[in-house]
């Protein structure tokens, strides 16, 4: 009884894990002052070779509100002219695949990355079945030194998108996740 109660929990674990939304990194200049910079502006958005998820008015409407939003809890105010620094954003949708696999045990099939694994119940190594085709998106914001013109900071959330609807409504949570990493508190 009590191996199956840990395989349960361990089944909800990886079940819980394998829906976690979005991942965040970040890269910056590291002996820079970032509270030296006081005003803010924008830079027009980079051009993108993917999927046109988020060139649409209301993606562009969902992430400049929710970062203005997190630029502005942070002490920092918006200026058309000569802002100290200079934020541009690029969203960047793939197709990917990854690996389907079924057990011999159990309901169904279900996503193993590792390949080997247990089913829901009972147990068996589990089989490759075929590929499963996904989108996966990213959201960069680079902040610009407007003197020097280079890059000071960078982070991205990335994640699975299931319906562009439904990615385009997560923008100001990614923007959020994505404001966590800035230097700034």
């Amino acid at each position: 009884m009590k191996s199956l109660w840990l395989y349960l929990m361990l089944g909800i674990g990886l079940l819980f894990a394998s829906c976690s939304s979005y991942k965040y990194n970040t890269t910056r200049v590291q002996n820079l002052d970032f509270s030296q910079y006081k005003t803010y502006g924008w830079l027009q958005p980079v051009d993108s070779l993917s999927k046109n998820y988020f060139t649409n008015d209301i993606s562009r409407s969902n992430i400049l509100a929710a970062a203005n939003k997190e630029l502005e809890a942070r002490g920092l105010r918006y200026s058309k002219e000569n802002p100290d620094i200079l934020f541009r954003y690029v969203a960047i949708v793939n197709n990917k695949s990854r690996m389907v696999y079924s057990s011999p045990y159990g309901w169904g099939g279900y996503y193993r990355p590792w390949g080997w694994g247990y089913g829901w119940y009972g147990g068996g190594p589990s089989y490759p079945v075929g590929k499963e085709k996904y989108r996966y998106a990213h959201l960069i914001i680079e902040a610009v030194d407007r003197k020097s013109n280079s890059v000071v900071w960078q982070a991205r959330g990335s994640g699975e998108i299931r319906t562009p609807e439904k990615a385009i409504n997560n923008l100001p949570k990614v923007v959020n996740g994505i404001f966590k990493e800035y230097p700034l508190k």
